[in-house]
């Protein structure tokens, strides 16, 4: 991810998972919340929220392993964020 236009904020993740960067999406928002509004003790927010968060970057992808082809296949922001809504949904009907 890139979230400004000076390349040198570009920063690469490593997970074991699409779940697990998934996760790891939702912390990174979580923690500019919990930066810009310190005082907050339980965070909220929807998925509108979170679109606008990944939105706002200025580049978001994933590299995702696939097995039976031996490669990494990239996906771009609106993948992330297809994933992110499964993904959420999931953790809502748990």
């Amino acid at each position: 991810m890139q979230p400004s236009q000076n390349r040198g904020t570009r920063t690469f993740m490593d997970f074991d998972s699409v779940n697990h960067a998934l996760d790891g999406i939702c912390g990174l928002y979580e923690r500019k919340i919990r930066n810009i509004n310190p005082m907050i003790s339980n965070l909220t927010y929807d998925i509108s929220d979170l679109y606008n968060f990944i939105d706002g970057l200025t580049d978001i992808s994933a590299l995702v392993y696939d097995v039976s082809l031996h490669a990494f296949l990239p996906y771009d922001r609106q993948w992330i964020k297809q994933k992110l809504f499964q993904h959420l949904k999931r953790l809502a009907q748990q």
